[in-house]
This record gives structure tokens, C-alpha cells and sequence, in this order.
């Protein structure tokens, strides 16, 4: 609406429709009007389609595509690659139990939540804040993270292209060792499984990693980051041609890719799993894994691990499952493909988690070192180092189960990457509706290769430490609790509880409530303090990063986190009021147009919301009312 004083006055008598006596809505035009009749006064509201004239947004060719593309945006390179090593830095079983609790009270409640805002608003992640105006920042950060996510994505998935294309070789050329890497080397191919003179050394699957692909420096501080490798370079390229492909064919294309992208790794990851239980030493390394330690319950690094990793691993609070749910109908029934979508990845994740185990075990075996822990270097390498080992041992065709194998890591890390790249393209798309998708995926590729040439260096393995904790862990833990307080507290559960009933004629359960509202942001609020309070400066294999790498980190968190207060005082200046706390408390109620983007649903939504607040009075005080009501 064009009037600052009629939109002050629309928004005023809009909020819940409070003290309305007569509602009268219309359609001409694609544009809905809706005439309230409030204390003497009428005001007509025609509320225009967010994004198209129509009300039309894009849909998934099938139901089924939703869950699918969930998944395969969801089990990927943060199950095969991410969990296993995050588990190993914590203790194997006792970072388990954590992450199974942590999934119950916070992964599959805001999974829920996500999904369901999206599918209600058929929006992005910016505008679907439109339910809280001033947190509108809170998307611009997890759309950054996103973006940061999506480049360091994209470089795991270069050196996957890189050992699919060594896998064609005659001999694998992680299986032996080279003279420069040293006597301390040990052969990882089948013919020296039994070798009983070595007493303990390096495996040539990590030498190979770390010198010949990667030519990694011991640190930073002389050698700096080095020049890009011209192989890997090629390889970021071919990434992004791939990625870039399927984003220019749009949802419906990427959609159909899904069975394909879902499917096809649990294929090799069975394949995997029955030979790492066969290998020698392998269910020393699974009880590692599966082992309760009751007593790191209490240990509040595990939690922060645990809750961080489910970040990754469910990718919510990034924007993306926003993005994918806005695709749905609106009254799809998204609760069961939620509960599906969490459990298998869960289970994904505890698979890959005994394949990894199993091949670690078998590696303490052969390297004669007790503390499983020690067998092998964290970070990405782990999937480059663990998994080749366990390649390297069989006996019939090992290089065809390599090609299998990292196909399908390249397989999870598309179908991750499609996700994030995605929102990324869509809230571009959202703001300048006439750019065509094929451009925008062009222009998204093209930054996304050049921004991930920095990870091609002998050093980009640092770097890409940097980011996936300045850039992406810690930014999601903040910007997760400020999103939860958005939800619960500025919109209200409450009020999401009944959009949903308006949506999926449901009713929502006190588990949903209570820990949308208490237990997933009071959680995770204790988890930010205490990594506040035992910050140390990060290593990367226990090496420490030159002043100016912290700089530079700390840098990358600030323009994520800054987004928040940034937009919040644009958003309460925008606002028509005449004082500063009229401008505040519209900012942060919702927007006029918010609702069912379809035009006769939306109608249908004010005309629910005046029920709403005609027959239901406030239970209790605030704090009960808004989780119980």
C-alpha cells in the first residue's frame, strides 16, 4: 500500500484481526481485497501476489520429489565425511548418544519448523521472515553461511573428481609407497596386510592425500598458501560445470535428479559396510564407535559438537529447507516426510560412522597402534585417507569399487551442493524476478569457482578449516538461536500452531511446542556460552594459524552475525511510524501481505485468524499462553 498513514493504520487493525466485527473479502484481477469493519472505520486491503501476479510459484513436479531432494540434501558429505570425523575427535560412542538426544530435542523439531514455514509462506528464506520483519536478518546470515558452505563444498568434491579419475589407473596410486615419502611409510595395498615387520608408521593413503595431492606445508607461516594446483583447479572446474548444469534446468529438474542423487550411495555404502566388517581388527574399531561412555554426557564439548554437527548434517539453519518446503502444496503433509527424512539420515550417519570405525580398527590392526583415535588425521582428509584403505584391501577389482565409491561421494556432494546453491540462487531470483534462472545459475557458478580457487593451494585445506568454523558453525549456532527466538517468541508458537492447523488440519503436539519454544533455543544457548567461555585459537592438525588468519576469520563471522542488527535497525526505519517505538513494534509484527501466498487461500487465512481471535481468549500469562495456547 502506496499511503504511509493507510498502511499504519493496515497494519494496526490487521494484526489478528483484533476487534474486527466484519470481514468481507473479493477477488478481481488476481488481486485478493479484503474490506475489515473496525470500530466505525472500513479499510480495504488488496493484497497482490508476493512474487507473481498470479500467486504462482513454482511447484515440484511430484510429492515424492520433496522428499527425495531432502534427502539428498540432507545425507551427504556431512554423514560420510563430516560425522565420522567429528565422531572420532569426540570419543566415538560417547559423542553418539549426544547426537541421538540432540536429533530427538533440536534437529528434528527445527527441521519441522523450517519445513513447515516454507510450505506455508511458498517463500524464501528472506521473505518468509516477513512474519518478523525485524529478524530479517537472520536469513541475509544463513544465506551467507550458505554461500560460504557452498565453495568449500564444492572443493571436497574437486578432490573427489580428482581420486575418481586416479581410480582408473592399473594400480591404485594410494596402495604403495613412494621412496621421497620416507621408510615410516606403510603399504595400504592387499599384499601388505600382513607385513609384520612394521612396527608403526604413516599409511601411504595419507601420504598420498597430503603430498602428492594435496602437497600440504606443515604450516602456514613461511610458505604461506602457495599457488593452485593446475589438476585440482580443473577438477573445481568440472565441479562447477556439473553444478551449474543442473541448477540452470530449475526445481523440476533438479527434483527428477533426486532419485537418482538419493538413491544410488546406499548402493556402495552397503557394498562398503560388509567389507569393513570383514577386515581384520574392524569390530575393535565399531565397539569404539557404538560404545557408550555415559560419563561424557556431562562433558559440554561433546554437546556443542553434537549440536553443530546436526547443523550439518540435517542442513537446517542455512535456508535451504525453507527454500525446498516453499516448492510444496500447500497442503501437502509434510509431518511424515520429516520424520522420515530425519531418521534416515541419522541412520546414514551411524552407518557411515561403522564403515569408517570398522576401516580404523582394521588400520590400528595392521599399524600395531592401541588408541584408535591416533590411527589417522582428522579433518576432510579422513574420507580421502580411511576410505581408500578400505578400498586398497580387496581382493578382486579394487578399482572398480573405487570408481563406485568416489562416484558416489561425488554423487552426496551434488545433491548437497544443489541444495545450498540453490538458495542462494532463489533469493537472487526473489529480488530481481526478471533476471532468467539460467543467467543467475551462470553467475552463481562463475563466483563460485573463482571464490574456491583459494582452496586449490597447498594451504586450502587451512583455509577450508577456517571457514567451516568461522563461516559456518559458529554463524549457525547464533543465528539458529536468534531464528528460534524469532519463531517461538516475536511470531509465537502459538501462532505457528495454528497456521498449521489452518494448513494441515492438525493439531500440534506439546513435544513440538515446548521445544520449539524452550529446550532447542535454551539448549543451544548454553552450548554458544560455554564455546564462548573455553574459546581457544583454532588449529588445523594441531597446528596454529598466523595472526592474520584469525583476523580473518573473525572477519567472516562478523559479516554473517552482522547481518542481524544490520537489517533490524533498516527494517524499523522503513517502517511509517512517527516514533522511534511506533517504528520498533511494527517491525516487529508481521507484514501485511503475510500468509498463503495463493490468493483464495490467503482470504481464507484472514478469515481464520479472525475466528482465532474471536473464540479463543489467552490462557494463563504470556509465557504459558504462547506454548499452550
Amino acid at each position: 500500500m502506496d499511503d504511509a498513514a493507510e498502511y499504519q493504520k493496515l497494519r494496526r487493525n490487521m494484526q489478528v484481526a483484533q476487534g474486527t466485527s466484519e470481514v468481507h473479502t473479493g477477488l478481481q484481477d488476481g488481486i485478493s481485497t479484503v474490506v475489515y469493519t473496525a470500530e466505525g472505520e472500513e479499510l480495504t486491503i488488496n493484497c497482490e501476489a508476493e512474487s507473481e501476479s498470479s500467486g504462482q510459484r513454482d511447484q515440484w513436479s511430484r510429492g515424492v520429489e520433496f522428499l527425495f531432494s531432502c534427502i539428498a540434501l540432507s545425507v551427504g558429505l556431512g554423514n560420510v565425511w563430516r560425522f565420522p570425523f567429528i565422531a572420532l575427535e569426540n570419543g566415538g560412542g560417547a559423542f553418539l548418544i549426544p547426537y541421538v538426544i540432540v536429533l530427538l530435542l533440536i534437529g528434528r523439531p527445527v527441521y519441522y519448523l523450517e519445513v513447515i514455514i516454507g510450505q506455508f509462506s511458498s517463500r524464501g528464506c528472506i521473505r518468509a521472515f516477513d512474519m518478523a520483519p525485524i529478524m530479517r536478518g537472520i536469513a541475509y546470515g544463513q544465506v551467507y553461511s550458505t554461500a560460504l558452505a557452498t565453495t568449500y563444498y564444492a572443493c571436497i568434491m574437486a578432490l573427489t573428481i580428482r581420486y575418481l579419475v586416479a581410480s582408473f589407473s592399473e594400480v591404485l596410486p594410494w596402495t604403495y609407497c613412494l621412496v621421497e615419502w620416507g621408510k615410516s611409510c606403510v603399504a595400504t595395498g592387499v599384499t601388505a596386510a600382513n607385513d609384520s615387520s612394521i612396527v608403526q608408521g604413516v599409511s601411504s593413503a595419507e601420504l598420498f592425500f597430503t603430498q602428492t595431492v594435496l602437497r600440504e606445508p606443515e604450516t602456514l607461516e613461511d610458505s604461506g598458501l602457495g599457488t593452485p594446483s593446475w589438476d585440482l583447479v580443473l577438477c573445481l572446474l568440472a565441479t562447477w560445470v556439473i553444478i551449474g548444469t543442473v541448477l540452470s534446468k530449475g526445481i523440476r529438474s533438479s527434483g527428477k535428479a533426486s532419485y537418482f542423487l538419493a538413491l544410488f550411495p546406499y548402493v556402495i555404502m552397503i557394498v562398503l559396510f560388509i567389507r569393513a566388517v570383514t577386515l581384520p581388527g574392524a569390530w575393535q574399531g565399531i565397539v569404539y564407535f557404538l560404545k557408550p561412555q555415559w560419563s561424557q554426557l556431562l562433558n559440554p564439548h561433546v554437546w556443542y559438537a553434537a549440536i553443530t554437527q546436526m547443523f550439518f548434517s540435517l542442513a537446517i539453519c542455512f535456508g535451504t529447507l525453507v527454500m525446498y518446503a516453499s516448492f510444496n502444496d500447500f497442503n501437502k503433509n509434510v509431518h511424515k516426510d520429516v520424520i522420515i527424512i530425519t531418521t534416515i539420515d541419522s541412520l546414514t550417519s551411524i552407518l557411515a560412522g561403522c564403515i569408517i570405525f570398522g576401516i580404523l580398527g582394521n588400520l590400528a590392526f595392521e599399524t600395531n597402534t592401541e588408541d584408535i583415535s591416533q590411527v589417522v588425521k582428522g579433518g576432510a582428509g579422513l574420507a580421502f585417507i580411511s576410505y581408500p584403505e578400505a578400498i586398497a584391501k580387496f581382493k578382486y577389482l579394487p578399482q572398480l569399487f573405487a570408481v563406485l565409491f568416489f562416484f558416489m561421494l561425488l554423487v552426496l556432494g551434488i545433491g548437497s551442493n544443489i541444495g545450498m546453491a540453490s538458495a542462494v540462487v532463489n533469493v537472487v531470483k526473489d529480488r530481481f524476478t526478471h533476471l532468467p534462472h539460467w543467467l543467475l545459475a551462470l553467475g552463481t557458478s562463475i563466483v563460485g569457482f573463482l571464490c574456491g580457487l583459494v582452496y586449490m593451494t597447498p594451504g586450502g585445506q587451512f583455509v577450508l578449516n577456517l571457514v567451516d568454523f568461522y563461516g559456518c558453525t559458529f554463524i549457525a549456532l547464533v543465528l539458529a538461536i536468534a531464528e528460534l527466538l524469532a519463531v517461538g517468541w516475536i511470531y509465537g508458537v502459538k501462532r505457528i500452531c495454528s497456521d498449521i492447523e489452518f494448513m494441515l488440519n492438525v493439531k500440534t503436539g506439546f513435544y513440538w511446542r515446548i521445544c520449539w519454544a524452550l529446550v532447542a533455543p535454551g539448549l543451544m544457548f548454553l552450548v554458544l556460552v560455554y564455546m564462548l567461555f573455553s574459546y581457544e585459537p583454532l588449529t588445523y592438525r594441531g597446528v596454529e594459524y598466523p595472526a592474520d588468519y584469525y583476523m580473518a576469520g573473525w572477519i567472516i563471522w562478523g559479516l554473517g552475525v552482522l547481518q542481524l542488527p544490520f537489517w533490524a535497525l533498516v527494517t524499523i526505519f522503513q517502517q511509517p511510524g512517527k516514533t522511534f517505538g511506533s517504528k520498533f513494534r511494527m517491525a516487529m509484527q508481521p507484514t501485511a501481505n503475510w500468509g498463503p501466498l495463493q490468493t483464495q487461500k490467503f482470504e481464507a487465512y484472514i478469515l481464520h485468524r479472525k475466528r482465532e481471535a474471536d473464540f479463543k481468549s489467552p490462557r494463563g500469562g504470556y509465557l504459558f499462553d504462547n506454548i499452550f495456547g
